[in-house]
């Protein structure tokens, strides 16, 4: 049995009593809330499904969003851009208690951003950083939360697949560009990513004490999909890494640049001079694969060497020409 008692203070005062179960009091501003408080409670109770939330009252979503760029994302791999985007949405949501964030929030948020012109995949990342907050609140720090409120939303669609494949007049320019280019290991870089399929990220950490050349292989210890793997390496991939000079001070093959960010602004440049026009760093990734997959026909063989566990995602990469098909069947 419920009752409800006004203060001194002006608050409601709500007890809930039921055999077998310690009493549970809590105070509200308005009759109205407490009243509803009050016929939830009896009614989980009668239910067995009660969960006392008050470990989770009076806390704001963005606490917990500072407390997980505290104790959880400095031990991911992309920390800098997850702390960036983390620290954009902890402003977006101060002033929203924990347990009284809904569908509708979320929802709101992310047609907000659609209205704003932002892309459906960055729009995705968001929600799921939301969504891994909320999670982690729940099975790791096991607060009383009922519901992840990002699961029962629609999500953006996306449509990011490319199929922009390189020409070979466009690769001639590129290479001449690239030789004549004040950055010193463009013209390498960019042969190594399209002998390996190698991800831009993967190029930037490789190391001399991973590469045997005898062997012909590049061991990368660690990569996107969180595991590591073996690249085999090409007669004209082993041909331009005999030409980079090694550097007393690292050992890394790509010493010149120290994050993706500064490849890109260089790459742009380099379209731009060799008059190329909406290629970026990661189609040749896309142009890799379709070449090896010409040459390793058993599509295991190459995703062994693209480090692609999903075969969808794969065939996302694998463009032929429609030239080289003709060829085929004669």
């Amino acid at each position: 049995m419920a009752t409800i008692s006004k203060n001194q203070h002006g608050t409601f005062r709500v007890q809930v009593r039921r055999t077998g179960h310690p009493s549970i009091t809590k105070s509200f501003k308005s009759r109205q809330d407490a009243e509803a408080w009050a016929r939830m409670t009896e009614s989980e109770l009668d239910r067995g499904i009660y969960v006392d939330r008050s470990p989770a009252d009076g806390i704001f979503f963005s606490s917990l969003i500072q407390r997980y760029l505290d104790e959880v994302s400095p031990s991911k791999k992309g920390y800098a851009q997850e702390r960036t985007r983390l620290l954009k949405l902890k402003k977006v949501f101060t002033g929203f208690h924990v347990l009284k964030i809904e569908n509708r929030h979320i929802a709101e948020y992310r047609d907000r951003r659609l209205r704003d012109g932002i892309s459906s995949s960055s729009i995705l990342n968001e929600l799921s950083l939301i969504s891994q907050v909320f999670e982690y609140a729940i099975k790791e720090w096991s607060l009383p939360i009922p519901d992840n409120p990002c699961k029962q939303i629609r999500k953006p669609k996306v449509s990011n697949a490319r199929n922009r494949r390189l020409s070979y007049e466009e690769e001639h320019r590129l290479l001449l560009a690239a030789k004549h280019s004040k950055a010193p290991l463009l013209y390498s870089l960019i042969i190594i990513a399209i002998e390996t399929g190698m991800r831009l990220g993967e190029l930037l950490s490789l190391q001399w004490r991973y590469i045997d050349l005898e062997k012909r292989s590049a061991f990368l210890p660690e990569t996107k999909n969180g595991s590591s793997r073996q690249v085999p390496l090409s007669t004209k991939s082993i041909e331009v890494l005999k030409t980079i000079e090694k550097r007393s001070h690292t050992d890394r093959v790509f010493w010149s640049w120290s994050s993706n960010d500064s490849v890109v602004n260089v790459w742009k440049r380099l379209c731009h001079k060799a008059q190329i026009e909406n290629l970026h760093f990661h189609d040749l990734r896309h142009e890799a694969t379709s070449r090896l997959a010409v040459k390793l026909t058993n599509i295991l063989e190459l995703s062994a060497v693209t480090g692609h566990k999903d075969l969808r995602m794969l065939k996302r990469y694998y463009h032929p020409k429609i030239e080289d098909l003709a060829m085929k069947i004669g």
